[in-house]
């Protein structure tokens, strides 16, 4: 991720003064012929409006007209392996990108290679989950957006993470299990039920959905672009309450 760096604001602040100075001692010695005054009348004008600018960004630093205070939150995708969270949640992401938002993405493929030796049984499962809840809840607190896509089959790891966070949005991606199978270009649920896997979910283990989600989209009956609109009018209207 790209970010404007003080020493890049400082610069890009100093090379545009020295060529307004610089037009302003021009135009002094068009009018004057007088390269003295031309000269006086540059470094005068430096110091007066940079101290100008000072005051200027300090009264603005007060006035609250203008702000936006967007809150930080907790995205959650969740559903079954190859259910769509990723597709979407990476859709979303772009969207609120391109916002210009603090906003971070998080994988279980990010999370796995921190923790090699994870696997894949249920009380590993939730020990993940729960890592990966301590970390989006960890960035939520420094004011990021973080948009997680895990299977987290178990409800009681989903509610740990819940927990954690300040603001959570769950969205269960409730793609049906044959849908699934159908999308699965990887071959997962092919090796589950040949044996290849154990402890898979929707194969040997169910899917636990949560009571109440904020977001259920399926990809059985939507196309991933009105899922992403659903999940996006759902937070301009309950989290961003209309400040993007």
């Amino acid at each position: 991720m790209q970010y404007e760096t003080h020493r890049r604001s400082i610069l890009k602040a100093i090379s545009w003064r020295t060529w307004a100075t610089i037009t302003t001692a021009i135009i002094v010695f068009i009018f004057t012929g007088e390269f003295a005054l031309a000269l006086t009348v540059g470094l005068l004008e430096v110091v007066a409006k940079m101290g100008l600018y000072f005051m200027h960004e300090r009264l603005w630093q007060r006035i609250r007209y203008g702000k936006r205070e967007i809150p930080s939150f907790v995205l959650w995708f969740t559903g079954l392996p190859a259910s769509g969270k990723k597709e979407l949640a990476e859709k979303v992401f772009n969207q609120l990108k391109e916002k210009e938002l603090k906003v971070e993405r998080i994988d279980g493929r990010d999370v796995r290679p921190l923790f090699p030796e994870t696997g894949f049984s249920p009380e590993e499962v939730n020990r993940h989950i729960r890592r990966a809840g301590h970390l989006c809840a960890m960035l939520e607190k420094n004011g990021v957006i973080v948009v997680a896509s895990f299977v987290s089959p178990f409800r009681e790891s989903r509610e740990f993470a819940r927990g954690l966070a300040k603001q959570f949005v769950e969205v269960h991606v409730d793609t049906s299990l044959s849908e699934c199978e159908k999308r699965d270009d990887k071959g997962h649920y092919a090796k589950a039920r040949v044996g290849e896997y154990h402890d898979f979910p929707g194969i040997h283990l169910d899917y636990e959905p949560s009571p109440f989600p904020e977001i259920t989209v399926t990809l059985d009956r939507q196309s991933s672009d009105d899922a992403v609109s659903e999940i996006v009018t759902y937070l301009r209207k309950q989290i961003f309450k209309g400040k993007i």
